[in-house]
């Protein structure tokens, strides 16, 4: 028996077994990475739909080459092409593109919920592909495939995530799924982007604490996941470049105080120098690359689970696991409250 799901909206309403099976789904396609030939038909016949109102490259190229190697085709509406800037409502843009009959829309937005409310209007799948502050779905997943691919687990982690977590969408993400199999997280960086709500957003029992020296925050740590920092946030008045290198920055004297085989994940794009060096970036211990490819692995098995179903036999493509649940449209998030701009 299998998993079904309807939408990919956020990781907060999912179970430890209900994330378990989205990884594994995402073995088979992780072998077809390293095939020559990395072409399938699974999709042929399909188009996914990639409505990207706020700007992205990494996302956008892993979800438009996850579809192409599906076999799928892809419709595009991007941020400054859109029809927003011309006064069209959220709702007419994608219920128009809902009119030209894709099976599935992949959808960033910069306003937390939005993803949400398309759902809630539109009768095939949609995968949230960031949302404002509100949570980055697959790169949560992918961020966690990473980390059990070189780990051997995902259990009972030390796990510090450093930088601006106040605007980070990727940081909830991870902080939901690894929460659920007994991760405990400490949370770096400059007072105002690391404010005490945020050792609330985990479900209860999970363990949060701040902290706002770069030095405690690595020790023992099994997990270093750096965040981007947006380089306009570096000009605020109580921040700047340097003060931010001085105290934040993860260099290679600074990773020594983490476990010796601890990882660094980064979702990209980086800014070298800035958040992180070079020699920490390109080093043995950074996954950052593995994080790319992992991510096509991910996205392929989310829009073939979506649009196809899970496999009913061994012989397709994706592997059953797991027991039979209804589709969890209605379990979703219901934070809608941050409309703010995220940073990655």
């Amino acid at each position: 028996m299998t998993l079904r799901f309807r939408d990919l909206l956020a990781l907060e309403p999912l179970s430890a077994d209900e994330l378990t099976f989205l990884l594994d789904q995402s073995r088979p396609f992780q072998t077809i990475q390293r095939n020559p030939l990395k072409k399938l038909a699974t999709l042929r016949g399909k188009t996914v739909a990639l409505a990207f109102f706020e700007n992205s490259t990494r996302t956008r190229i892993s979800f438009a080459t996850a579809a192409s190697r599906l076999g799928a085709d892809t419709m595009n509406l991007q941020a400054e092409a859109s029809s927003l800037k011309k006064g069209e409502s959220l709702l007419d843009t994608v219920q128009t593109l809902n009119a030209m009959k894709p099976d599935c829309l992949v959808m960033r937005h910069a306003s937390s919920g939005a993803a949400d409310f398309v759902a809630r209007h539109l009768d095939i799948p949609v995968i949230n592909a960031g949302d404002g502050t509100h949570e980055h779905p697959s790169q949560g997943l992918l961020d966690a495939l990473t980390i059990r691919d070189r780990l051997g687990t995902i259990e009972n982690l030390n796990v510090t995530i450093l930088g601006d977590l106040q605007h980070s969408r990727v940081a909830r993400s991870n902080i939901h799924l690894l929460g659920k199999f007994g991760c405990r997280f400490t949370l770096c960086g400059p007072a105002m982007w690391v404010p005490q709500e945020l050792e609330e957003i985990g479900a209860p029992g999970v363990s949060i604490r701040r902290v706002f020296r770069l030095e405690e925050a690595l020790e023992d740590a099994d997990v270093v996941l750096v965040l981007r920092v947006q380089t306009e946030r570096m000009h605020e008045p109580s921040i700047s470049n340097e003060d931010y290198v001085l105290g934040y920055q993860l260099n290679a004297e600074r990773l020594r105080r983490a476990k010796p085989n601890a990882l660094v994940l980064h979702p990209g794009p980086m800014n070298r120098g800035s958040e992180i060096t070079p020699e920490v970036a390109d080093g043995p211990q950074s996954c950052v690359l593995e994080q790319v490819t992992n991510g096509i692995a991910v996205r392929m098995a989310l829009l073939f689970l979506l649009i196809s179903g899970p496999a009913e036999d061994s012989a397709h493509p994706v592997a059953n696991s797991a027991e039979e649940s209804q589709p969890p449209r209605n379990r979703r998030s219901t934070d809608k409250k941050d409309l703010s701009h995220a940073s990655d």
